[in-house]
């Protein structure tokens, strides 16, 4: 292992596919993959941030990453992992179209045994309710990249207030910019820096 982070992080598609087949091949864990995926992701934004990676970048690094858990998301439902009923809502805020990072979460999330319900980006708060509504789920996780949007992260916490839902689901919120004083002001319970921080606040969730 380390070819796969190596492979996506030098945006070799074909690459990282043939080495993900490979690892699957071999009954390599689909979370370590998925792990594995995160870290050269990480390194991506880390380069993005230094200039030696554009935007042009990031969404082939996206694409390549969408397309390798399609490959190894099957592989997680097949062997039937789940948390009996673990429900966890995700999106990226209302005025925000940032995916690649919820997409990470949503996938971590997923081979850690969750039942993930994606409701996209650009979520606006009445569909974060809804679908925490209808899903059930005790876990909602908010993804905002956008200083701007800290005020959808409070809309959607208040919305839910409104419908009586607030204190039935633990809200987590994660992005770049997000910090205890984002958790703070919009009234969420807690933020994750990475995936494996937010996977730990939805099982303390379910706990």
């Amino acid at each position: 292992m380390g070819v796969i982070k190596d492979s996506l992080s030098n945006l070799d598609d074909e690459k990282a596919l043939a080495e993900v087949k490979k690892a699957l091949d071999a009954n390599t864990a689909p979370d370590k993959i998925l792990g594995e995926c995160q870290d050269a992701m990480v390194a991506i934004g880390n380069a993005f941030s230094a200039g030696t990676m554009f935007v042009s970048d990031l969404m082939m690094a996206g694409a390549i990453f969408e397309d390798i858990s399609k490959l190894v998301l099957p592989k997680i439902k097949a062997a039937g992992t789940g948390k009996s009923g673990a429900k966890v809502v995700i999106g990226t805020v209302k005025n925000d179209i940032h995916n690649i990072g919820k997409d990470i979460v949503a996938n971590m999330l997923t081979a850690s045994g969750f039942d993930v319900i994606d409701v996209g980006v650009d979520v606006p708060a009445e569909n974060f309710v809804k679908a925490v509504k209808d899903s059930g789920a005790k876990a909602l996780a908010m993804s905002c990249l956008l200083v701007s949007c800290y005020d959808s992260i409070k809309d959607t916490v208040e919305a839910l207030k409104k419908e009586g839902l607030r204190d039935k689901v633990k809200i987590i919120i994660g992005g770049g910019p997000v910090d205890d004083h984002v958790v703070k002001y919009s009234g969420a319970d807690g933020f994750g820096l990475d995936p494996q921080a937010c996977i730990h606040l939805c099982e303390e969730a379910y706990a």
